[in-house]
């Protein structure tokens, strides 16, 4: 899971122009829906098991 945080953390949409977005909206659009599925369905778990699911403190 970390390198999927690490991985996301290098994609910057926003040098991209319109046509390049507009061009790779299909792709972005479900990979953000599959990524999004998942982390519901993990934090759905953990918290069925009780557990609560906090943001890290700011350093």
């Amino acid at each position: 899971m970390r390198a999927a945080v690490r991985a996301l953390g290098d994609v910057d949409v926003s040098g991209w122009d319109d046509p390049t977005l507009t061009e790779h909206l299909d792709e972005l659009s479900r990979a953000l829906c599959g990524l999004d599925a998942e982390l519901t369905r993990v934090a759905d778990a953990v918290r069925a098991r009780g557990f609560r699911i906090d943001e890290p403190r700011a350093a």
